[in-house]
Protein backbone atom coordinates (compact mmCIF):
# COMPACT_ATOMS: atom_id res chain seq x y z
CA UNK A 1 0.00 0.00 0.00
CA UNK A 2 1.62 3.39 -0.68
CA UNK A 3 2.51 5.87 2.10
CA UNK A 4 0.58 9.21 1.66
CA UNK A 5 1.25 11.80 3.57
CA UNK A 6 -1.14 14.63 5.33
CA UNK A 7 -1.73 17.84 3.67
CA UNK A 8 0.80 20.08 3.96
CA UNK A 9 -0.06 23.35 6.48
CA UNK A 10 -1.77 26.35 4.12
CA UNK A 11 1.11 28.88 6.31
CA UNK A 12 3.86 26.59 5.24
CA UNK A 13 2.64 26.30 1.23
CA UNK A 14 2.48 30.38 1.54
CA UNK A 15 5.85 30.47 3.03
CA UNK A 16 7.27 28.50 0.23
CA UNK A 17 5.33 30.22 -2.85
CA UNK A 18 6.29 33.11 -1.12
CA UNK A 19 9.78 32.78 -1.57
CA UNK A 20 9.48 30.97 -5.26
CA UNK A 21 8.24 34.79 -5.98
CA UNK A 22 11.31 35.67 -4.59
CA UNK A 23 13.06 34.48 -6.69
CA UNK A 24 14.39 30.59 -5.43
CA UNK A 25 14.32 28.10 -7.44
CA UNK A 26 11.44 25.06 -6.66
CA UNK A 27 13.94 22.38 -6.96
CA UNK A 28 16.26 24.12 -4.54
CA UNK A 29 13.43 24.67 -1.88
CA UNK A 30 12.27 20.94 -2.75
CA UNK A 31 15.91 19.57 -1.40
CA UNK A 32 15.84 21.94 1.35
CA UNK A 33 12.28 20.98 2.38
CA UNK A 34 10.47 18.00 2.35
CA UNK A 35 7.98 18.93 -0.87
CA UNK A 36 8.94 18.06 -4.68
CA UNK A 37 10.06 20.45 -6.72
CA UNK A 38 6.44 19.75 -9.02
CA UNK A 39 4.24 19.78 -5.93
CA UNK A 40 6.01 23.28 -5.12
CA UNK A 41 5.39 24.77 -9.18
CA UNK A 42 1.53 23.50 -8.35
CA UNK A 43 1.13 25.60 -5.78
CA UNK A 44 2.63 28.53 -7.18
CA UNK A 45 0.27 27.88 -9.92
CA UNK A 46 -2.45 27.78 -7.46
CA UNK A 47 -2.21 31.09 -6.14
CA UNK A 48 -1.24 32.69 -9.03
CA UNK A 49 -4.91 31.44 -10.30
CA UNK A 50 -6.57 32.22 -6.91
CA UNK A 51 -4.73 35.75 -6.99
CA UNK A 52 -5.39 36.16 -10.57
CA UNK A 53 -1.51 36.77 -11.42
CA UNK A 54 -1.58 34.55 -14.52
CA UNK A 55 -4.09 37.27 -16.19
CA UNK A 56 -2.39 40.66 -14.77
CA UNK A 57 1.06 38.74 -16.51
CA UNK A 58 -0.66 38.25 -20.05
CA UNK A 59 -2.89 41.17 -20.19
CA UNK A 60 -2.30 43.22 -23.39
CA UNK A 61 -2.34 47.55 -24.41
CA UNK A 62 -5.39 48.38 -25.71
CA UNK A 63 -4.98 50.49 -28.91
CA UNK A 64 -5.48 53.65 -27.42
CA UNK A 65 -2.93 52.61 -24.71
CA UNK A 66 -0.23 51.29 -27.40
CA UNK A 67 -0.49 54.60 -29.58
CA UNK A 68 0.16 56.46 -26.08
CA UNK A 69 3.16 54.92 -25.73
CA UNK A 70 4.23 55.06 -28.86
CA UNK A 71 3.47 59.05 -28.56
CA UNK A 72 5.29 59.33 -25.16
CA UNK A 73 8.52 57.21 -26.39
CA UNK A 74 9.03 59.43 -29.28
CA UNK A 75 8.51 62.77 -26.71
CA UNK A 76 10.94 61.74 -24.57
CA UNK A 77 13.62 60.60 -26.76
CA UNK A 78 12.70 64.74 -28.46
CA UNK A 79 13.23 65.93 -24.98
CA UNK A 80 16.48 64.49 -24.23
CA UNK A 81 17.65 65.44 -27.46
CA UNK A 82 16.72 69.25 -26.97
CA UNK A 83 18.00 68.76 -22.97
CA UNK A 84 21.37 67.51 -24.79
CA UNK A 85 21.37 70.49 -26.91
CA UNK A 86 20.68 72.72 -25.00
CA UNK A 87 23.36 71.57 -21.78
CA UNK A 88 25.97 72.48 -25.23
CA UNK A 89 24.57 76.02 -26.00
CA UNK A 90 24.76 77.04 -22.28
CA UNK A 91 28.50 75.68 -22.25
CA UNK A 92 29.45 77.21 -25.49
CA UNK A 93 27.84 80.75 -24.04
CA UNK A 94 29.47 80.29 -21.28
CA UNK A 95 33.04 79.98 -22.48
CA UNK A 96 31.76 82.87 -24.91
CA UNK A 97 31.29 84.92 -22.15
CA UNK A 98 34.01 84.26 -19.91
CA UNK A 99 32.00 83.00 -17.33
CA UNK A 100 33.82 79.67 -17.63
CA UNK A 101 37.58 80.15 -18.79
CA UNK A 102 38.19 78.18 -22.06
CA UNK A 103 39.69 74.66 -21.71
CA UNK A 104 38.39 74.48 -17.79
CA UNK A 105 37.63 71.24 -16.48
CA UNK A 106 36.64 72.13 -13.33
CA UNK A 107 39.84 71.63 -11.05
Amino acid sequence: MPHTRLPYPAEFRRQIVELVRAGRDPTDLAREFEPSAQAIRNWVAQADKTEERREAKTETLTAAEREELIRLRREVRQLRLERDILSKAAAWFARETGAVPSGSSGS
